[in-house]
């Protein structure tokens, strides 16, 4: 399947967790370790997003304007003088999008997971907004997805396809619907990085192999 698998296991994924780690003052290992999180988590957002026509029109609208996929060509770019603010705003606008009032709640998940402090967490996840719906837009280009069914099945293909890609949803959505202490993340982590020695495909295997899990 191709996918979020080939950005995160490319060198663009590679070069995506360096940068990011540059950007962010923490070790590669463990903005790895949040990006391996983070990225399933943030496409499960959209997806529950586009699950209504008018937030399915919005994405569509954004993948196809601003967020074409054009920064994915130069991350050196990106990444070489430090993220230029308007990025960093850009990110932060669609976390807000997204996430809503669960923003915080997600953050302070993370950083309880990963050891990185929250103000560090949120840092990572304006960058990596902006490149997943980059990559979403050329996706959607490559693929000629051109209607909202067509972009829910797109996330869900994405997400490892069919029984993986509904439990991981339901995951996220318990998770972005709940209060609770963002221990659903466990899950999440445990099914995207298939740890247990389960045979390692989908997301999971391609995550694991290149974060060394």
């Amino acid at each position: 399947m191709s996918g979020l698998l080939d950005l995160i296991n490319s060198p663009v994924g590679k070069q995506l967790v360096s940068g990011v780690a540059g950007q962010t003052g923490q070790p590669e290992n463990k903005t790895a370790e949040v990006l391996s999180m983070a990225m399933p988590l943030l496409m499960g957002a959209m997806k529950k997003n586009a699950s209504t026509p008018g937030g399915a029109q919005g994405l569509m609208d954004a993948l196809s304007s601003k967020h074409d996929g054009g920064i994915l060509d130069d991350l050196g770019g990106l990444f070489g003088g430090g993220v230029d603010q308007h990025v960093m705003d850009d990110g932060a606008g669609i976390l807000g999008h997204v996430l809503g009032s669960k923003q915080p709640q997600v953050e302070n998940a993370l950083s309880n997971k990963s050891g990185i402090d929250a103000g560090a967490i949120s840092q990572i996840l304006k960058i990596a907004a902006p490149i997943l719906l980059g990559y979403l837009g050329k996706q959607t280009r490559q693929q000629n997805v051109s209607s909202p069914e067509g972009l829910n099945g797109l996330l869900g293909g994405l997400m490892g396809g069919n029984k993986t890609a509904a439990k991981q949803q339901s995951l996220i959505e318990t998770f972005l619907d709940s209060d609770g202490d963002g221990s659903v993340i466990d899950d999440l982590a445990g099914m995207v990085l298939n740890g247990g020695g389960r045979k390692k495909s989908g997301l999971g295997g391609v995550l694991g192999g290149l974060f060394g899990k």
